[in-house]
């Protein structure tokens, strides 16, 4: 397929969400004449997200959707010019820097924001799907407050799955940990907290098989020994189904231009959005495998726009 090169803009956004509308909010106030594209899932991962609680500004809570829609307004407001499209291929070789969208077109600019996220890794059951928004989250920190006085089941072994339990325990009745090894992968001291937490029972060589309910979970198909003479299938009962087995940053067109940790997260120098290359900059999940929030997501797309900015004007000096 032949390329076509014939569009340059100042700055350009790669991906929505809330870092990626933030980032355009900003940079369109700050005269960048920011474009953005929004990539194969406008809005992001909250745009799968049903009630949305914990994001100041919004005292009744919005709908995921309704939020990155009012942000996009937002941003939309102040100029920004925000098109369907997928960033393929990226060459920060060169200045300016070169983005190809859906395998077609070269966008050459000057500064690139990245916001293409992070995905939430799952089992791959068919009952992940049927229950979105239902009783299935990969964030107990966004949904857990749903589940005050509830019986909820979370699956996985290290460290974040630890740390979602003990959260977890703190609002429901009671957290199944569903672990598909003999052991905990967590560092010993999460592993204490959670064995040591009264409301926590760890369930070893464990596999969640299915899920199972009228309108929304209601429990867990689990086998014990899967595959083993031993094999035991028994279901418990939950109101809700949290996956902690880690998220997976979108950034497969970038191992080659950028500094990457070993998960596949951007790497950028402490307390800013700078990655390695000049004139490119990270926000939100991409560059988070920490606490990926909304609003920490908005936060250091307001901060990528910013250096953005005093980065074209000293290049303009």
């Amino acid at each position: 397929m032949k390329l076509t090169m014939n569009e340059k803009v100042r700055c350009l956004i790669i991906g929505s969400g809330p870092a990626g509308y933030t980032a355009a909010i900003y940079a369109s106030r700050a005269n960048l004449s920011p474009v953005l594209y929004e990539g194969i899932q406008p809005g992001g991962q909250l745009t799968t997200t049903t009630d949305v609680e914990n994001f100041p500004g919004y005292p009744e809570g919005i709908t995921g959707s309704e939020l990155m829609e009012d942000l996009r307004k937002q941003a939309t407001r102040f100029g920004a010019d925000i098109r369907f499209g997928t960033a393929t291929a990226v060459d920060f070789t060169s200045y300016p820097r070169k983005v190809t969208i859906d395998g077609e077109k070269v966008v050459e600019t000057d500064a690139v924001i990245i916001a293409t996220g992070a995905s939430a890794k799952y089992l791959g059951l068919p009952d992940e799907a049927k229950y979105a928004g239902m009783g299935v989250s990969a964030c107990a920190t966004c949904d857990g407050f749903f589940y005050r006085k509830k019986r909820v089941a979370v699956v996985g072994g290290g460290d974040t799955a630890c740390e979602e339990a003990i959260y977890l325990a703190g609002l429901a009745e009671k957290v199944y940990l569903i672990v598909r090894k003999p052991y905990l992968r967590a560092s010993k001291v999460m592993q204490d907290r959670a064995m040591q937490n009264p409301k926590i029972e760890v369930l070893f060589e464990c596999n969640a098989v299915g899920l199972f309910g009228e309108n929304g979970v209601e429990g867990v198909h689990v086998v014990r020994h899967m595959g083993e003479p031993n094999e035991e299938k028994f279901d418990i009962e939950v109101d809700g189904f949290f996956l902690a087995i880690g998220h997976k940053p979108n950034t497969d067109i970038f191992k080659d231009q950028l500094n990457l940790d070993s998960v596949g997260y951007i790497i950028t120098d402490p307390g800013t959005p700078k990655t390695c290359v000049e004139g490119v900059f990270a926000a939100g999940d991409v560059a988070d495998p920490h606490y990926r929030q909304a609003i920490t997501a908005a936060g250091s797309g307001c901060q990528a726009a910013i250096e953005a900015e005093r980065y074209l004007s000293e290049r303009s000096l």
